[in-house]
Formats: C-alpha cells, sequence, structure tokens
C-alpha cells in the first residue's frame, strides 16, 4: 500500500459552476472555498501532511479586474475567520508565489497568517497564490547562477518555492479538464494524477477518498520494473 504524504489539487471550475447555477462566476469562487474546507477536514482524517491548493496562477491577471478583486477579498475574509481554526487544529499555512503586486493589506495579512501557523505539525496547507512554474523555475535557475552554484536536479530542487516539502503522491485536476497549466511542473514528475469531470464546488468528500483508495492500489515503479 503507497504511503501518502502529499495531494496537489489544481481547483478547476469554480467560474463555470457560477455561470451554471446562478449566471454569477462569483458565486462559484464562494462555493469552491466551500468544497476546500470539506477536503482540508478530510485530508485531517487521512493523516495526509501536505496539501497543496493552486489558488491564483500568475496567468489569472488576464482575468476581469472585479473578478480578481472579488478573488482576493474573499481570500481576505476567508484567513481573518479561520485563522483561529487553522490553529485549533494544528494547521500550519505557506505561501508558494511571487508577491501579491496589488494589495498590501492581502500581502501583510499572508505574513502574519504565515507567522501566526508557522510551528503547526498536523497538516501544511501550500497555497499556491500568483504562481507559475516556469517562473519558479527561471528564478531558481538565476539565483544558482548569481550564488555560482551548480546547475543539476538536487540543487535546482533546493532552489523552488517548494524547496521543503515533498513531491506530491496525488495531483488532482477538476472540471474535466486534462493538462497542468504550469502548475508544479519540476515537481510532478512522478505523482500520480487524477482528472475528475466534476467542477471544483461539487468535489466531494467521496470523490476524494475514491481517489486515495485507487492510489493506494496503484503500483509505483519510479522508472524500476
Amino acid at each position: 500500500m503507497n504511503p501518502l504524504n502529499h495531494v496537489a489539487i489544481i481547483m478547476d471550475g469554480n467560474g463555470r459552476w457560477g455561470l451554471n447555477n446562478n449566471n454569477s462566476r462569483n458565486l462559484g469562487h464562494k462555493e469552491g472555498l466551500v468544497a476546500v474546507e470539506r477536503i482540508i477536514k478530510q485530508s485531517l482524517k487521512n493523516q495526509i501532511k501536505y496539501l497543496t491548493l493552486f489558488a491564483f496562477s500568475t496567468e489569472n491577471w488576464k482575468r476581469p479586474n472585479l473578478e480578481i478583486t472579488y478573488l482576493f477579498n474573499l481570500l481576505e475574509k476567508f484567513l481573518i475567520e479561520k485563522l483561529p481554526d487553522l490553529n485549533k487544529q494544528n494547521i500550519r499555512l505557506k505561501i508558494i508565489g511571487k508577491k501579491i503586486p496589488v494589495s498590501s493589506k492581502l500581502n501583510k495579512l499572508l505574513k502574519k497568517s504565515q507567522a501566526a501557523t508557522f510551528k503547526n505539525k498536523k497538516l501544511q496547507i501550500n497555497l499556491a497564490l500568483n504562481y507559475g512554474s516556469k517562473s519558479e523555475l527561471v528564478d531558481g535557475i538565476r539565483m544558482l547562477i548569481k550564488n555560482k552554484k551548480l546547475i543539476n536536479e538536487k540543487n535546482i530542487s533546493k532552489s523552488l518555492y517548494t524547496k521543503d516539502i515533498p513531491n506530491p503522491d496525488i495531483l488532482i485536476r477538476t472540471g474535466d479538464t486534462k493538462r497542468l497549466s504550469n502548475f508544479l511542473l519540476w515537481q510532478l514528475a512522478y505523482t500520480e494524477i487524477f482528472f475528475e469531470k466534476k467542477l471544483w464546488p461539487d468535489f466531494t468528500e467521496k470523490d476524494f477518498i475514491k481517489i486515495i483508495k485507487k492510489y493506494k492500489t496503484i503500483k509505483r515503479n519510479f522508472g524500476n520494473i
């Protein structure tokens, strides 16, 4: 049975869900946050140590300004309301990605939340925010060159936002789309990938558990036989 330490999720389909249910993409983002809370609870129950969530990509800046503002306001509200719960449940929050260029309030809140939960050990939530894997790799390699270090796999891994985090065992992408969308391209080399037809707000605890059970039966060779 395969050990399971790290699950990564591309939470795709919020906007489509909102348009289908109330002709509002913002409603989909709000319901998507409810799905996040469901999966956090199941991650704790299944003793998963790391949960990485793709919240906002470097490409998402192409979206309408009103939608971006709503997303950031939603995240601010979540952090303010849920920070005590994160500490109560022994959950650490870590942000991976570039600094948000348009909201000093959100950046301060993210910094505060990371500091407040730094010592928590039960589950680490890695929130990929303003994240792009290609720029992560470019920035990492530039840093190695600047510091006159060898360009090899070990040093590249140590130069990434995820340097202290094990690579994902599972990647889940909802929304019936089969691509990685510039997410953890280096880290997913040997990850088991599950594409789900359901839109993210419809993704349930049962769906999550089904994937975990399937993963545990897979023979993982890592290039061996």
